[in-house]
């Protein structure tokens, strides 16, 4: 929905479906019922996740022109789309796998130029934005020079899209950016991160005003929070660098505050621990120093009481919801993001993006449709 300070809208990798008409029906099943709660009478955003299977099939005529008039018919506008997660994201072990195909094939970037194209064609406004992964995995490149090899083709794969965006406009004046998404054990894995990439691999690369406008950061507050990168300090940085912002994604982290009843509190993080999903950590040492883990069962082999004073964990978390039970959240870094949002707008879009609902504790499962509408109305009540 429009607001004033963006497009908001949730993200469909909510709901399942990698093949593009099983997913069409969930959208279906579920879409109206949200948007009968949070925008009965104004057209409602909504952020797509096309898997590449789903991206496939769009490309037939027919098939996209029946989205189109579902979307007209039930007040929806599209503007931005998920990227990131390429095949399997539901009913799957995906780990590692949500990176694969990375940046260095062309599987990945012959997918990404697929949205773009179906992009172009959803798009009502002219600006639409793509977000996708950070690159790679980091731990499967073995070596500082294999990453900054996979950082350098990655690069260039980029750089080809690019060359299709900056051709989408010129035939349809649409402006289309690609949203890079930093993420804890990513190739680009965080804040600075990005900003060397950005800084001395990408703009050196190619043209650096094309490069600006098709090229951006995706903002994910989840992975900021879990990373210590504060707000604040990190949207001053790209400012001050004239980095752009394509998205926010609105999404919290656990925060485990390990300072009293650490070990009632070890128990209960206990019952996050789920095959499906990456769960990173990374924990504040009480000396003063970081250390990270690949996922939620390393750090529990390695964790020893009295040696930490927090963990942030990659898990993302209701965001209406500041406790869950002993544990704590990253919802303060979702406050501090939109009062700087408010105050000084540094992006056109934003995207709610809980999708680990079917991996919650029990305790926390509500009704799909519920779930999606307390945490837009959430948002738009902090906006407001």
């Amino acid at each position: 929905m429009k607001t004033p300070y963006g497009h908001l809208s949730y993200c469909s990798n909510i709901h399942t479906g990698e093949i593009w008409s099983e997913h069409f029906a969930q959208l279906k099943q579920h879409v109206p019922a949200v948007k009968a709660q949070v925008s009965p009478e104004h057209p409602m955003g909504l952020g797509l996740r096309f898997a590449n299977q789903a991206s496939i099939d769009l490309q037939d005529p027919a098939a996209l022109k029946d989205l189109q008039t579902w979307l007209s018919e039930q007040k929806l506008y599209v503007f931005t789309l998920n990227g990131f997660p390429y095949g399997g994201f539901h009913n799957t072990i995906v780990k590692d796998q949500v990176h694969a195909p990375d940046w260095t094939t062309t599987d990945r970037r012959d997918y990404t130029i697929r949205l773009a194209h179906i992009l172009a064609t959803l798009l009502t406004e002219n600006e639409g934005g793509i977000s996708t992964s950070p690159l790679s995995y980091k731990f499967w490149w073995n070596t500082a020079e294999e990453r900054q090899q996979a950082m350098y083709a990655s690069t260039q794969h980029l750089l080809e899209v690019v060359d299709v965006l900056a051709e989408i406009e010129k035939n349809t004046g649409k402006i289309i950016h690609l949203d890079i998404e930093p993420e804890p054990d990513g190739l680009l894995s965080n804040h600075s991160d990005f900003v060397a990439w950005y800084e001395q691999v990408l703009l050196p690369s190619g043209n650096p005003d094309l490069i600006r406008k098709h090229i951006q950061l995706c903002f994910d507050i989840c992975h900021y929070g879990v990373s210590f990168d504060a707000p604040e300090a990190s949207i001053q940085e790209l400012k001050a660098k004239n980095i752009p912002v394509g998205k926010i994604q609105i999404s919290s982290a656990l925060r485990v505050d390990l300072r009293e009843q650490e070990v009632e509190k070890i128990a209960e993080l206990q019952k996050y621990q789920e095959p499906v999903y990456l769960h990173q950590v990374k924990a504040l040492r009480k000396d003063g120093s970081y250390q990270e883990f690949k996922d939620l069962d390393e750090a529990f082999a390695a964790y020893t009481p009295n040696t930490y004073d927090e963990w942030r964990v990659h898990f993302h978390v209701p965001l209406f919801l500041e406790t869950y039970g002993l544990l704590g959240s990253t919802q303060k870094e979702i406050r501090e993001t939109l009062a700087i949002q408010k105050a000084s707008p540094f992006t056109n879009h934003l995207e709610i993006e809980t999708y680990t609902w079917g991996v919650l504790p029990p305790a926390f499962q509500v009704p799909m449709a519920e779930s999606i509408s307390r945490e837009i109305k959430t948002i738009t009540d902090l906006l407001g």
